[in-house]
């Protein structure tokens, strides 16, 4: 807003769920003089002269008012009420100058108001869908923007669009039946193609801003108000309404300029309170059998797991890859299933992400995969009474590279172990390769591709074959590569957790001893690690020389003599 003028001359979308033929605009225009602008600016000055009695102000106020002239219009305007200029009732009036049927109907509605001299409007009319003016609005004249611009090409098929109710053109567009997709369209292709095709009804608030004596000149028509509606309850309004800002600034072309306000006020009646009621009950009905129907779809019986096992749900994504020495990245993973673990058998656990090329973010290249992965496992412990802990599902990763050849190196391996608490998990891991000393080693992996590779992927971590107690890794040499950025959101499902008596029976089953979402995993952990520190120390008494243990009872004994 400057000077209290309002500039926000844009569009305002609104949606309505009531008919659009209740819309009422109330549609106010008054003429700014250049007398009357002249008189409030001395008017301003002389207030800080009076007391120097310079120059009487009641006189030269009374003589200004007296000369300055002010036209002022206001109407109610409804959604698709035609109101006549004066160049349409000089028109009209005469039959002859009437041709198609609208033109008729508008003789004998002039001729009425002419008889009965009751019309309500002089400056301020509007053109409806029906009339003609609506096929060249984009050419007509707007004092809200006064820089007018070339129409474009959407513009102008857009607008025929828009008016082809009236004209009952066909549609010309055709269905291609054997290619449906065009790979390479061609410019004038795309602006054919980019057609809204959503009928839209167009009403014109307009103001004849002319002098006093001269209405019904056609150069001195100008649009207040653009109003589109179509059948999904969504009107346009441009400009919106002024809700107690500033008025619209509209200024006139030609030699003599003159400065009009324009005030926009929604006028459309309010709902009563019984059909405002009555409507509420109605949309209450549909809302709830609409529910109805949807309950009906899903069903009453909730999905529930068997007796005893645990359903875990872990929807996941690769987010990203960071920190590697070479481009075009890929990652083939798989999810590894401990014992007590199973799938579905359609289920498939393993997946290879797209390949994704690098781009600098600060300090490092990142490969942005966003690839999302799913999977479903259920866990059943048939020996209840064994007390170990059962583990969980292990997700193995390679990262892999592609050359210019297509040919792939590997760029480093790792493992993430599925959270056993439920939520949102967001984690990184890092990832290392296998390193064979030499030079030969690097310029075989720079030129022809390939690198030593894991035979067994879970090597990573523990292999699948391992029986010992110790895995000793001495003299596997290896080297820290980049990370790989996971997201889980993990889901568990079972019988024990809706049914709380079976907990209280059953609290040392195996699905406490899953840890994470109880407190007795941690103390169970808690007691495990003092099992673990008495067994070290009694292994360690065994160790000490058998003097050496009588020679410490010794001195305990005199020390408590």
């Amino acid at each position: 807003m400057a000077d209290g003028w309002c500039t926000d001359t844009g569009e305002s979308v609104y949606r309505s769920r009531d008919a659009v033929k209740n819309l009422r605009l109330r549609v106010r225009i008054q003429r700014v003089t250049s007398t009357a602008a002249l008189s409030q600016h001395l008017h301003q000055q002389m207030i800080s002269q009076q007391e120097r009695g310079v120059i009487e102000l009641d006189t030269f106020s009374s003589q200004t008012q007296s000369a300055s002239t002010t036209d002022e219009e206001e109407l109610v305007v409804g959604w698709q009420e035609k109101f006549f200029s004066q160049y349409e009732v000089d028109l009209y009036q005469t039959e002859s100058n009437c041709q198609t049927p609208l033109e008729r109907q508008y003789h004998t509605e002039i001729t009425a108001i002419e008889r009965s001299k009751r019309r309500q409007n002089q400056r301020i009319f509007s053109y409806t869908d029906f009339d003609r003016f609506s096929k060249w609005e984009e050419q007509a004249q707007s004092m809200l923007t006064p820089a007018q611009s070339t129409p474009t090409f959407l513009a102008e098929r857009m607008a025929n669009v828009r008016h082809r109710r009236q004209e009952r053109r066909p549609v010309e567009s055709n269905v291609p039946k054997s290619r449906l997709i065009t790979w390479e369209p061609s410019e004038e292709f795309i602006k054919n193609s980019h057609i809204i095709n959503t009928p839209v009804q167009t009403m014109h608030i307009m103001g004849d801003l002319g002098p006093s004596g001269k209405l019904g000149l056609k150069e001195n028509e100008y649009v207040l108000c653009t109003i589109k509606a179509d059948g999904n309850g969504v009107i346009t309004l441009k400009p919106d309404f002024n809700n107690n800002r500033g008025a619209y600034r509209l200024e006139t072309e030609g030699e003599k300029r003159e400065v009009w306000r324009l005030y926009l006020e929604n006028a459309s009646s309010d709902i009563h309170a019984e059909e405002k009621e009555r409507e509420q009950r109605m949309y209450r009905d549909l809302y709830t059998r609409h529910k109805d129907y949807l309950n009906s779809l899903v069903g009453q019986d909730f999905e529930m797991p068997p007796p005893g096992i645990l359903r875990l749900i872990v929807n996941g994504e690769i987010v990203s890859a960071q920190g590697y020495e070479y481009d075009n990245l890929y990652i083939h993973f798989f999810l590894d299933l401990p014992n007590s673990w199973s799938s579905v058998p359609i289920q498939c656990l393993s997946g290879v992400t797209q390949t994704c090329r690098t781009r600098s973010m600060g300090k490092e290249d990142v490969a942005l995969f966003s690839y999302p992965f799913s999977f479903e496992t259920f866990f059943h412990k048939e020996d209840e009474s064994d007390g170990s802990l059962s583990q969980w599902p292990v997700l193995y990763f390679k990262v892999l590279s592609l050359d210019f050849w297509q040919r792939y190196r590997t760029e480093g391996y790792g493992f993430l172990v599925i959270p056993s608490t439920p939520g949102r998990h967001r984690m990184t891991c890092r990832t290392w390769r296998p390193l064979q000393p030499g030079t030969v080693a690097e310029l075989r992996r720079f030129f022809i591709g390939g690198a030593p590779e894991l035979e067994d992927i879970s090597y990573v971590r523990v292999p699948g074959t391992f029986k010992g107690e110790r895995l000793s890794r001495f003299g596997f040499r290896t080297q820290t590569t980049g990370s790989v950025t996971f997201t889980l959101n993990c889901i568990q499902h079972a019988r024990a957790f809706i049914d709380a008596s079976t907990l209280k029976k059953r609290r040392q089953t195996v699905l406490d001893q899953l840890g994470g979402h109880s407190q007795q995993g941690s103390v169970y952990n808690v007691l495990e690690a003092f099992q673990r520190a008495h067994k070290r120390m009694q292994e360690a008494r065994e160790t000490l020389p058998r003097d050496l243990i009588n020679t410490t009872a010794q001195l305990n004994s005199e020390s408590s003599a």
